[in-house]
């Protein structure tokens, strides 16, 4: 993927749709990589503030591409893409632009919170979206990139065969297949929260999960 960080190559190899949607687009590299490679027929970039429309509108133009200046999914009408990113953003702020029009999430939607993706997890689990694909991202900081799609079933077939609250805070498939790589930060995660004088009921509410989910793995 031409110009793109492991980061949201990572993001980038997982969306393959004939309309895409990419939020908070930034310099609009995401969508010209997907469009330059044959991942999608359309894009569609929805950024909230000047400069970055101005960013995605000077890298897309001559592309299949429409660039909008517009609040989120105000800026994307029902059943309009196939496909949606929100790359970038806190997992809360990611679920403010998600929670208010239900109508005009796409299908499939692939997410990367810079934090608090445990905040995402909850949020597919709430709306029918099952989680098809999760992956660690390391670089200069740790990513967790996501692909949900929608589905009519309220069961998740990811949280099979997990503690439902681990899965929910930590990736219930980053959990199975259990990698030597996310296994050593929930380690030192553990070792963190355990070594603070003083926890919100929140990092309370993680060490205990994460001690137990580490104690199941033979870790403790």
């Amino acid at each position: 993927m031409p110009k793109l960080d492991e980061r949201l190559k990572a993001v980038a190899v997982q969306i393959r749709s004939r309309v895409h949607a990419d939020i908070g687009s930034d310099h609009g590299h995401l969508l010209k990589a997907l469009l330059t490679s044959g991942r999608i027929e359309r894009g569609i970039a929805i950024e909230i503030n000047q400069r970055p429309f101005e960013n995605s509108r000077s890298t897309l133009a001559g592309l299949n591409a429409d660039v909008r200046l517009a609040d989120g999914l105000e800026g994307l009408s029902p059943g309009e893409a196939d496909s949606l990113s929100i790359c970038g953003m806190g997992g809360e702020l990611m679920t403010r632009i998600l929670e208010p029009h239900p109508d005009r999430v796409p299908p499939d939607v692939v997410l990367q919170p810079n934090r608090r993706p445990d905040a995402v997890r909850y949020w597919a689990f709430q709306c029918g979206f099952q989680l098809v694909e999760e992956q660690l991202v390391v670089g200069r900081q740790r990513y967790v990139v996501m692909r949900f799609r929608r589905h009519p079933s309220s069961a998740d077939p990811a949280y099979d065969a997990v503690d439902r609250e681990a899965g929910l805070l930590f990736g219930p498939l980053l959990i199975k297949r259990w990698e030597t790589r996310f296994r050593d930060i929930l380690v030192e995660e553990y070792q963190y929260l355990k070594e603070l004088q003083q926890r919100t009921e929140q990092s309370q509410h993680r060490l205990d999960v994460l001690e137990k989910l580490l104690r199941c793995n033979a870790i403790l």
